[in-house]
């Protein structure tokens, strides 16, 4: 199986007033094609920040990172936005849906970055939205949903471009379990039906025993590889 994700030797700091903060320190590690990852750790551990990193949000100090065969340390600003909108897929815990619009105009939304037509991005809406079961849902606003139907809807927006990578951070730590039991099983549907290559944040041993591949971090040190 050939790696989708390629660290090595990632360093990240932050400089706080006349201080630098170590977040990653060396880290080195692969994740394979249609792996689902977790990502493990106490608060503080990193493991957020290497989210970021992978997904492209942040840039590290030192290290190589490639993602897909591309080395996305190397790109610019709007280099790195256009590639975001191509490769990833994004799964927050808030959910992140804008209020004053419908499920389906919210899943729609990175469509419109697009070419498509009105008539094959309403197709790809209903689409995805039939995938995590909110048919019925379509034209209700996020105030009229339950939290674990807002995560699904916030998933339908994230795979609508098929995306490379899924990075989900703590996307079951507002939901009740029952929910998050919902949502996570959707999110193992994607990867092994659609080979849907998920990482994901979480501090949570119930979400973590969805994953096959366990990373641990604290203080900013990889500890483990399997």
């Amino acid at each position: 199986m050939q790696a989708i994700v390629e660290i090595v030797n990632l360093t990240k700091s932050y400089r706080r007033g006349d201080q630098i903060v170590p977040v990653l320190r060396d880290i080195t590690f692969t994740i394979e094609t249609g792996e689902f990852v977790a990502l493990m750790g106490p608060s503080g551990s990193g493991k957020s920040t290497l989210l970021n990193l992978i997904s492209g949000i942040d840039k590290p100090n030192r290290g190589t990172l490639r993602v897909g065969g591309i080395d996305i340390t190397g790109l610019s600003e709007s280099e790195l936005a256009d590639w975001r909108a191509r490769s990833v897929g994004f799964i927050f815990q808030f959910y992140n849906l804008i209020p004053v619009l419908t499920a389906f105009e919210n899943a729609e939304l990175p469509l419109l970055l697009t070419n498509l037509s009105a008539r094959e991005r309403r197709e790809h809406v209903e689409s995805a939205l039939s995938m995590v079961g909110l048919t019925d849902r379509m034209e209700h606003y996020p105030s009229e949903l339950s939290g674990g139907q807002q995560q699904r809807v916030a998933i339908a927006r994230a795979v609508i471009t098929d995306p490379t990578i899924l990075v989900a951070d703590e996307p079951t730590g507002d939901l009740d379990r029952a929910s998050a039991d919902d949502v996570l099983t959707l999110m193992e549907r994607l990867n092994a039906e659609l080979g849907k290559t998920v990482i994901m944040v979480t501090h949570d041993p119930y979400a973590t025993q969805r994953a096959r591949v366990i990373r641990r971090l604290e203080k900013g040190v990889l500890l483990n590889s399997d």
